[in-house]
């Protein structure tokens, strides 16, 4: 396997990019991959698996989206989002729609490390903010 971190980085980048099908991670080629991996244990299988499972996490949060509002959200404006997000964001997405009463009022969609915040509390939060007082 490997032994710098350049190396574990290559390795493991080289095992996602063979578990991805279509752009889409393929979960049984994922576990053909750890267990091959387990069952070798070549040098450094411990660091390719730690990179290799980050990787996979960050395919999965590019894939799922956290939507918060204050009330629930009717199907069709969740059909509306979801159809949005797949037109930016490319198929799949997985939406996760909650329902926050401390936004107030408004929808707050992450995306990964992408958050778009329409909630009436984060404006609250930013006219705070521009008058210097600190919220709590």
């Amino acid at each position: 396997m490997a032994a710098t971190t350049s190396q574990v980085r290559r390795a493991a980048k080289r095992l996602y990019r063979w578990c991805v099908v279509n752009g889409k991670v393929e979960e049984g080629r994922a576990r053909a991959v750890v267990q091959r991996v387990l069952t070798s244990k070549r040098r450094g299988y411990l660091s390719v698996l730690g990179e290799f499972k980050r990787l996979l996490t960050m395919d999965y949060a590019r894939h799922t989206a956290k939507i918060d509002s204050a009330v629930p959200l009717q199907i069709d404006l969740q059909a509306r989002i979801k159809e949005g997000l797949t037109r930016v964001y490319g198929d799949p997405i997985h939406a996760q729609f909650a329902q926050n009463p401390d936004l107030i009022g408004g929808i707050r969609i992450q995306v990964s490390s992408d958050v778009y915040d329409g909630t009436v509390k984060s404006r609250l939060q930013a006219l705070a903010a521009s008058f210097g007082i600190r919220s709590t």
